[in-house]
């Protein structure tokens, strides 16, 4: 089988089970940590792919193959507030066509920096999903012609698996159970409240699509090739999406990732795709 990108058989899943039992008093983390250094699992800067090697184990424990030691409660640390950026953005009402405040500018946000901050800032406060951020990522921040802020995006991590993308993407050639790091998914589009601008939300779609396989090849290395994003039905159409080239392909049945027993419903959603390589 193929998990995490990896293909194990019974042979790796005996030994892997065998190694985790000899070093009982490991944590989660060291595990992970040291798996990658035997496996030589490095992305394609050469650093090592704890992330991707931690899910790894977990999806492993998950299907019974393993048993990995207790998470180690008091040792967590909680997760840190959002920094609040030197000066709180105003937010001044902008309408007007496009022609008037186009085209718009993307910035890529880099951690620790006044932008960064204004950027957590605005999908914390207006996004109704707040802001999670979770192993590889890459986020803009939009400004119009006169430079200012109109945006916020974020891509990150794809979903493991989605019946309706997997079977798109198998019957054109990729395969997501080997290749899902080719994969990127917009987990954040935010328009500020206060921006009314027609056409705005297709026009920065096309601006990340035209850029993100370069930055995310000069962050992680390796390149992508398709974009997904999963919109929730009832609160959204996905018209931008539609305006942007993006193809619709189906929905998601109804149950979140950490469903394991099939028992949580959540919204479902529309599933679109956007190719980057012709």
């Amino acid at each position: 089988m193929v998990v995490q990108g990896r293909e194990v058989d019974e042979e790796n899943v005996r030994w892997l089970s065998g190694w985790i039992g000899e070093h009982a008093g490991w944590s989660r983390r060291k595990l992970a940590g040291e798996l990658c250094v035997l496996w030589d699992w490095r992305d394609g800067s050469g650093r090592p792919k704890d992330l991707a090697a931690r899910s790894f184990l977990l999806k492993l424990e998950q299907r019974g193959w393993i048993a990995l030691p207790p998470l180690r409660e008091a040792c967590r640390k909680p997760r840190a507030d959002i920094g609040l950026p030197a000066c709180v953005p105003q937010e001044e009402r902008l309408e007007a066509g496009f022609g008037e405040v186009g085209p718009a500018c993307l910035e890529v946000v880099k951690a620790g920096t006044e932008a960064h901050r204004r950027w957590a800032y605005y999908l914390s406060r207006h996004h109704y999903l707040g802001l999670r951020v979770v192993g590889q990522n890459i986020g803009y921040l939009a400004t119009d012609r006169a430079g200012r802020e109109v945006a916020a995006l974020l891509f990150g991590a794809p979903a493991w698996r989605c019946a309706a993308r997997d079977g798109y993407l198998q019957e054109r050639g990729f395969c997501p159970a080997k290749d899902l790091a080719g994969i990127a998914n917009n987990t954040r589009f935010l328009i500020f409240p206060w921006v009314r601008v027609p056409h705005l939300a297709s026009h920065l779609l096309g601006a990340a699509a035209r850029r993100i396989n370069r930055d995310w090849r000069e962050k992680y290395g390796l390149g992508l090739e398709w974009l997904e994003t999963f919109v929730e039905r009832g609160r959204f159409a996905g018209t931008c999406y539609k305006a942007a080239n993006w193809v619709h392909v189906g929905a998601t049945r109804g149950r979140g990732r950490q469903d394991r027993q099939r028992h949580l419903s959540v919204p479902e959603k529309d599933v679109w795709l956007f190719p980057l390589k012709s």
